[in-house]
């Protein structure tokens, strides 16, 4: 239940004095989570390896009346993310809200026994390393602002097997359940929550890429009851609500935004 405003009766911002970190956030969720964010109220540090995409994002925040800062960051890199968080406290006081969503996904990331090892250790590298890191980081600025939500973006693929296989995908996002369990519970009794959001298909332009081949769509939308891939934005809503205090009791969750893919034995005809 959203709380009201003591003069206007009107719902308050659900993240009204929050300030969020978003790695990843010059494109897709990251964006979308962006801007929700600062509808509702949050200060968002966009912290991305494209300065292009996240100037873009953080225009479109101010356009809207938010206020929000670019911050370049390599999230493999822990200086570069040391840095990342250094400069959300500089720029706005503290941080309360972690948004871990930045990862990578090459087309060469295949089977096991056809993926290279560069290609393995440089997805590792982003989207479970990274996560480390932005947890390592950012849960010491947590408890310096006396506690806070972190949100760690993991994956269907993590809970499901694929015979289109992305091994070091597959394997990374379910090193983040895993790692997103442990820190959850070491941190509940200082005010810090964790919870890994498992998105099913989102609408990419990779995805579009692969689902323009007619075959390829089948294979994959097949398993999907509703027939289509989800909007960021709706990955975005689930994030937005793991970082409110409407989900002061929502701890250690695989949070799965899917469509239901992972409940279908068959889907609807």
């Amino acid at each position: 239940m959203r709380v009201q405003g003591p003069e206007t009766g009107q719902p308050m911002p659900r993240l009204e004095g929050k300030v969020a970190i978003i790695t990843g956030g010059a494109s897709g969720i990251g964006r979308e989570s962006a801007i929700l964010f600062a509808g509702e109220g949050a200060r968002v540090v966009v912290a991305d390896l494209d300065p292009a995409g996240g100037g873009e994002t953080v225009d479109a925040v101010t356009a809207a009346g938010g206020d929000a800062a670019f911050v370049r960051v390599d999230v493999s890199r822990a200086g570069d993310v040391e840095d990342m968080v250094a400069a959300a406290e500089e720029r706005f006081g503290c941080v309360n809200v972690i948004f871990n969503n930045a990862g990578i996904f090459p087309d060469s990331d295949g089977s096991v026994v056809a993926t290279p090892e560069d290609v393995w250790d440089a997805v590792i590298d982003v989207n479970l390393k990274g996560v480390f890191l932005g947890c390592k980081y950012g849960v010491p600025a947590l408890l310096r602002a006396g506690g806070g939500s972190i949100i760690n973006t993991a994956s269907f693929v993590a809970l499901v097997g694929s015979a289109t296989s992305q091994i070091a995908y597959t394997a990374s996002k379910g090193g983040v359940l895993a790692m997103t369990r442990e820190i959850a519970v070491e941190f509940a009794r200082r005010n810090i929550r964790a919870n890994a959001i498992c998105p099913g298909p989102v609408d990419t332009p990779l995805l579009r890429a692969i689902l323009s081949v007619p075959e390829e769509r089948q294979r994959r939308m097949v398993h999907v009851p509703s027939g289509r891939p989800a909007l960021a934005r709706e990955i975005a809503q689930a994030a937005l609500f793991l970082a409110s205090d409407e989900s002061s009791y929502v701890n250690g969750a695989t949070f799965t935004v899917d469509g239901g893919l992972t409940s279908a034995y068959v889907t609807p005809l």
